[in-house]
């Protein structure tokens, strides 16, 4: 963890403003997600999100995309929740595929 996550000083970390240039339309779609998703602010959830993006480099775009999907499909009702054992057997038959 870097000193920007856990506070460089007693004070808290040092906090630097950038400017982002966004479409409308999308910010309104984070302005409802951190909303729905009870974080405080905008700006915390943009922290959240940017510190993930860093910290799982590795996780593609289309990995983040299909959690958004299926949360978003479980909040809906469109899809039901699976134990891990079911996920760990389904892993193993995309393996077993490959």
């Amino acid at each position: 963890m870097s000193d920007a996550d856990t506070g460089a000083s007693d004070e808290g970390p040092e906090m630097v403003q950038i400017n982002l240039r966004l479409s409308k339309a999308f910010l309104e779609d984070i302005d409802a997600t951190w909303e729905r998703e009870g974080f405080n602010s905008r700006s915390e959830f943009l922290r959240y999100a940017a510190r993930d993006a860093v910290k799982h480099p590795d996780f593609s775009r289309e990995g983040w995309k299909q959690i958004a999907v299926s949360e978003h499909e479980l909040r809906t009702g469109d899809a039901e929740l699976v134990s891990r054992d079911e996920v760990v057997e389904m892993m193993d038959r995309d393996e077993d595929a490959e």
